[in-house]
């Protein structure tokens, strides 16, 4: 049964709770499909008017939020060996390369990794806990966590509650189209953060060898000389 189809089937309360939950624990580093969760039930607020689509974004946003600062203080207690578990048992969500895509994304932007990681589905999940391990000041990610949140849950419920009213009847007649659209955009973002992730892996193991070798170079030179 297709997501939506189920979602029909379950009463409004439920929806709510359901997108609270689910983007909740997505945010605090549980890889789960939170914005396919997203997306349904607010097209699924434009065709029913039992769902109130303001309730679906308050509770989208404090699910975003909540999740993300539970996983701030997770990964903070955690450290780094937090991640090596994760990586364990969620080898396609948290391992090296995901890793050190996300590490190089932190070091490069601050908490505006925090703030544009709500867009991005990897980091989505890495956001707070990695913030937590990496000891980010707690009220600069608290300012990003909030903002995103609003933006990327608010904006989201708001944007795809808006095209489900006007584009209804076309959705109803061109379903498939959408569908392989949508499909199509999906694997593109997947190809292009899997290029990256490789990228910043082999440039992390690249530093990390270079690293290696400073300290070899000295005591060969020592060893040279006592000969």
């Amino acid at each position: 049964m297709h997501i939506q189809e189920w979602l029909e089937t379950i009463p409004a309360v439920s929806i709510y709770l359901l997108v609270g939950l689910v983007i909740g624990l997505e945010s605090l580093g549980i890889p789960l499909p939170g914005e396919i969760i997203l997306v349904s039930s607010a097209l699924l607020a434009s065709q029913h008017g039992e769902i109130d689509p303001v309730v679906l974004g308050l509770c989208a946003i404090t699910g975003a939020i909540v999740g993300d600062s539970i996983g701030y203080a997770i990964g903070r207690r955690g450290g780094k060996p937090l991640l090596e578990r994760l990586g364990r048992r969620f080898p396609k969500h948290f391992g090296p390369q995901q890793v050190a895509l996300a590490e190089r994304s932190f070091e490069k932007w601050g908490m505006w990794a925090v703030f544009f990681g709500r867009f991005v589905a990897l980091l989505r999940i890495f956001a707070g806990p990695l913030a937590g391990v990496l000891h980010m000041p707690y009220w600069r990610f608290l300012v990003a966590n909030v903002l995103g949140g609003i933006l990327w849950a608010g904006g989201t419920t708001a944007v795809i509650y808006s095209v489900g009213i006007v584009a209804e009847p076309w959705l109803k007649r061109f379903s498939w189209l959408a569908l392989g659209l949508a499909v199509a955009f999906g694997l593109v973002v997947t190809l292009v953060v899997r290029s990256r992730m490789k990228k910043a892996a082999e440039a992390a193991g690249a530093a990390g060898a270079a690293d290696a070798e400073i300290p070899a170079q000295p005591a060969a030179a020592r060893a040279t000389v006592g000969e």
